[in-house]
């Protein structure tokens, strides 16, 4: 398993962070087995947010850590600050409150990484950089960044930490794949993915700026489930979301040559999709959501794997 590292964080970071949000108490055997199988294949680094589950995510999790003893040996990735069906939510105080609750259900004093999980442009970014800084200075985390945060606000924010020396947000959180949007598959959703994405993956390569991009596999686009000729039998939540999001000729031809790609090197569709992620010239870390032992051990048989330039831009643009 191959490592990097985020300012501020002593313990370096898989390249693949096992998600959570699948976790949530309903079958408490298989998700520690779940946990357990990512730890022993390498994955020191766990992702979970506030809202996944209403806090089952995360009370699973700490339970888990506390169950093995883990916390000093893992790096933990918590989000806050998500909007509710009520209001926008990023502002000093649901920072707080969140952080709060986070800390109590992952039983532990400090998170490792915290990521605001939604950006309000509407809002200053002064007030967020200096309440990330007062839990930064208080141990509650040890570093900081932005989900689904433009690279503009991102920047923007950034500049204000270094007018009034400040620590400023180390990590970004978009989505990215081979696939792009053609829209978010939630609200206030940001993509790096595809041409449109150009200009932003140009500023984090310049800034060096960590990234821990998630739906490497556009939301199972590259599962190999969706086809051409088949798009109007998905019923389910998350196949509808695929197909509005992800269904296009474009990334059909994507597939097509990630298929080719796939025979020549013996690699699977997921695997190629994965690959070419983890390939782009990006302080990049993955955020995958394998189901079982068998899709971890594939997924970790990417890392360190290389595609040349010549391969990613054809899996890109033929």
């Amino acid at each position: 398993m191959n490592h990097g590292h985020i300012p501020g964080i002593e313990r370096p970071l898989s390249r693949l962070v096992q998600g959570t949000a699948m976790i949530g108490g309903h079958d408490p055997e298989w998700e520690f087995a779940l946990l357990d199988a990512a730890f022993e294949h390498g994955i020191t680094t766990f992702d979970t947010g506030h809202n996944y589950g209403n806090g089952k995510s995360e009370r699973t999790l700490g339970r888990w850590l506390s169950a093995r003893g883990l916390h000093d040996q893992v790096v933990v990735i918590g989000k806050g600050a998500h909007h509710s069906q009520d209001r926008r939510r990023v502002t000093p105080f649901d920072i707080s409150a969140d952080l709060h609750d986070s800390l109590a259900r992952l039983q532990t004093d400090t998170i490792d990484l915290y990521l605001l999980h939604r950006d309000d442009p509407t809002v200053p970014v002064g007030p967020l950089v200096e309440v990330l800084n007062e839990h930064l200075d208080a141990g509650r985390i040890r570093a900081f960044g932005g989900s689904n945060w433009s690279h503009q606000r991102l920047a923007e924010a950034n500049a204000h930490a270094a007018a009034h020396g400040l620590t400023p947000f180390v990590v970004s959180s978009p989505n990215f794949s081979l696939a792009e949007q053609l829209e978010p598959p939630w609200e206030n959703c940001v993509s790096i993915s595809g041409p449109s994405g150009a200009e932003a993956r140009g500023w984090y390569q310049e800034q060096g700026m960590a990234l821990v991009t998630w739906s490497s596999l556009a939301g199972g686009f590259f599962s190999g489930r969706f086809r051409r000729d088949n798009l109007d039998g998905f019923e389910e939540y998350y196949d509808r979301l695929c197909v509005t999001s992800y269904c296009s000729e474009d990334n059909f031809q994507r597939l097509d040559r990630a298929k080719e790609l796939g025979r020549e090197k013996g690699l699977s569709l997921i695997q190629v999709a994965l690959a070419y992620v983890l390939n782009k010239p990006l302080n990049l870390f993955a955020l995958i959501g394998p189901q079982n032992s068998e899709e971890i051990e594939a997924n970790v048989a990417v890392v360190g794997m290389d595609l040349t330039e010549g391969e990613l831009g054809w899996l890109e643009e033929g």
